[in-house]
């Protein structure tokens, strides 16, 4: 259960983003010194897995809306009715992404649907939908940022599993054109998809190599960022009841360039879903991700933290702080980190990070003193 956003955000009449449980699994970015915003520098020759942390920020939700984790609700949907891409363009007054760079973030994870994009798949991709994505992109790495592409469809193409309904050279060819689109901005990093689920791992794993041999036969060296299966959480990483584990799977994940790292998901409240706003203890996240950090040390491999969340309550924001720590404290291991999350109707959510009327979401305090300007 990935978040639930309500599934119906005013304004919008979308559908959450995913949800994520234990069983169910699921649910729905210079530094400021002061008041003093230090820049990102454009630099393109970064490599981002050399660096501790080189990205730090948040999901910007909104394109991705009105279709539940299992592929159901309105597709493709109207722009700016169902669903909308985090930028002014497209959602009047939305400068939320100035907001956050002034913060310290240089990261923007950025949802968005595979059906939009591509109507028919093995076809051209919308030249409308195209622009909006591009248009969201360019605008961001412009001000300095990092943009995570998050093909957010949950290992399915409408209702139809990748590698089960939908063949895996499918996803490879729509990989192979969005790759073709991006490959000259090194500040865009390729999720392949936002948390399979409900299908087996050796399933997941094959259409992930797939796209990956797809994006580098495009010609693109961007940073490719896998997920597991079974909703990506960190908890579960070593579990069995979605298939082989994530543990023993991901480990035949292979990049002729050796440019990947592995993403994992983990909110905080007792089912690992994001749904409630209540948080197990301070220590939570820490302990849920111990695994995977084990994990990613044994083997040589970096990890990315694309969600985690938690409410505004004293436990939880001591929670989301300690989540940050720890990952300071095994940086050796860790490309970065998103929370989840924002976005033009996101203010009112209980995880948002949104400010409101002019002041800090609660959660920001225990971000900002992890946010530095030491990556640029």
């Amino acid at each position: 259960m990935k978040n639930a956003l309500v599934w119906a955000l005013v304004g919008l009449g979308a559908v959450a983003p995913g949800c994520r449980s234990q069983d169910t699994e699921k649910k729905a970015e210079p530094v400021a010194t002061g008041n003093a915003a230090v820049a990102v520098s454009g630099a393109a020759g970064v490599d981002l897995l050399a660096q501790p942390l080189s990205l730090r920020g948040i999901s910007l939700a909104g394109a991705e809306f009105a279709v539940d984790p299992f592929g159901k609700g309105t597709l493709p949907g109207t722009p700016g009715v169902h669903y909308a891409y985090p930028d002014p363009a497209f959602s009047k007054g939305y400068t939320s992404a100035d907001y956050f760079l002034a913060k310290g973030m240089n990261t923007f994870r950025v949802p968005f649907r595979w059906e939009r994009l591509q109507p028919a798949r093995n076809q051209p991709l919308n030249a409308a939908e195209l622009n909006r994505l591009k248009t969201t992109v360019n605008n961001l790495v412009a001000k300095g940022a990092y943009v995570v592409l998050d093909v957010h469809n949950y290992g399915r193409y409408g209702t139809g599993v990748v590698g089960a309904e939908i063949p895996v050279a499918d996803f490879a060819e729509f990989w192979g054109r969005l790759a073709v689109e991006f490959k000259g901005n090194a500040r865009v990093v390729f999720a392949l998809m936002n948390e399979p689920h409900d299908m087996p791992t050796e399933q997941w794993i094959e259409a992930a190599n797939a796209a990956i041999v797809s994006i580098r036969s495009a010609g693109a060296t961007n940073l490719i960022i896998v997920p597991g299966n079974g909703w990506s959480g960190a908890h579960s990483f070593e579990a069995t009841f979605y298939g082989t584990s994530n543990a023993e799977a991901l480990l035949k994940v292979a990049d002729p360039k050796h440019h990947v790292a592995f993403e994992v998901h983990q909110h905080l409240d007792d089912d690992s879903s994001g749904k409630s706003p209540d948080c197990v203890s301070e220590t939570v996240g820490v302990e849920r991700l111990k695994v995977f950090t084990a994990w990613l040390r044994k083997h040589g491999k970096k990890g990315f933290l694309g969600e985690f969340s938690g409410g505004s309550g004293a436990v939880c924001l001591k929670a989301i702080a300690n989540v940050v720590v720890y990952l300071e404290q095994n940086n050796d291991v860790y490309v970065g980190w998103t929370y989840w999350a924002a976005g033009p109707s996101w203010k009112s959510y209980f995880t948002s990070l949104e400010p409101r009327g002019g002041a800090d979401a609660p959660q920001m305090a225990s971000l900002q003193a992890h946010l530095s300007v030491s990556v640029r």
